[in-house]
């Protein structure tokens, strides 16, 4: 079966903050990355494309925070992250702190495809760009007024609000991803991500490492998460859900609500989707909502936000 999951962020809006104008705005969003994604698997493309594509539509949607419209460093810069990540072969790519490539995951994809290595950073992936013809645009480009506010009122507040997740999440802390299973069986992940507003000190989250917030394993499942970065990584979340799929036979549900449980215990927030090779959909999250879409060839199609 055909299936593909989207995410773009966990940890959103309360209800009584969100317009149901606004709300549209995000709804539509996810159904163009959704079916963006879904028409490369029903036109017989990889898993692969279909995250690729899905994720190329929200890193271009300034509504979202990965690409035009991440959220700002406190320098006043845009640092983005992506990663993604092969079922089948186990191949993966990563880059990070990024601030001129238009699409990071198509760079990501290009790291996996084109080069001996998983991850790049900076100043040296952007030169690896150079070399692939990936398209750069200005910092600027990524910037928008909602998220200079943001930054404007993190700074404001920033001996109170310094060190506290929770408040940096309520300010755009998100990512966007997807997963899918094509036609073959084979799994993959994709996840992007502009980080938490006011991040500092190259501060790297989940988003572009393997295992914490991106995993794709046909002996498992493919997991893209979105949350509290921190503790995705301490937990491994994605890996940690494929793995008990894989070792401990979990079903798929079983398995990200253990591990999401986990990180809960920690002291972090977000939510995860995850895609087996049958089909197999879940779309869960420990915050408030999270921006989430599904699609699959027995006919489901659906978006939302909250539960």
């Amino acid at each position: 079966m055909l299936a593909i999951a989207i995410h773009g962020g966990a940890g959103t809006l309360s209800r009584h903050e969100t317009t149901a104008g606004q709300e549209q705005d995000y709804l539509e969003g996810l159904e163009s990355a959704l079916d963006a994604g879904y028409s490369r698997l029903e036109s017989g493309g990889s898993s692969l494309d279909a995250v690729t594509a899905a994720v190329t539509v929200l890193e271009d949607n300034p509504l979202f925070n990965a690409g035009c419209g991440a959220v700002l460093t406190r320098d006043g810069l845009v640092e983005l992250d992506a990663s993604i990540m092969d079922g089948g072969s186990l191949a993966a790519g990563a880059v990070t702190g990024i601030r001129h490539i238009r699409n990071p995951i198509a760079l990501a994809r290009r790291v996996m495809e084109q080069s001996p290595h998983v991850m790049l950073v900076g100043e040296g992936a952007e030169e690896f760009a150079r070399s692939q013809g990936i398209e750069f645009v200005s910092n600027e480009y990524f910037r928008t007024p909602i998220r200079q506010k943001q930054l404007h009122r993190l700074l404001q507040g920033a001996a109170e609000k310094e060190n506290d997740l929770a408040a940096h999440l309520s300010d755009g802390l998100g990512t966007v991803g997807a997963v899918a299973v094509d036609g073959r069986g084979n799994v993959a992940a994709a996840t992007s991500t502009g980080g938490m507003t006011g991040k500092r000190w190259g501060r790297v989250g989940d988003s572009p490492i393997i295992g914490a917030g991106t995993y794709a394993n046909n002996a498992g499942c493919a997991v893209s998460a979105t949350g509290h970065g921190e503790y995705f990584i301490r937990a491994v979340v994605a890996h940690d859900i494929s793995a008990q799929m894989q070792y401990a036979k979990a079903p798929l549900d079983e398995a990200v609500r253990n591990t999401l449980a986990r990180m809960k215990t920690l002291g972090g927030n977000g939510g995860v989707i995850a895609v087996t090779g049958s089909g197999e959909i879940v779309l869960d999250f420990s915050s408030e909502g999270m921006f989430r879409g599904a699609r699959d060839s027995a006919g489901r199609r659906e978006v939302a936000i909250y539960r």
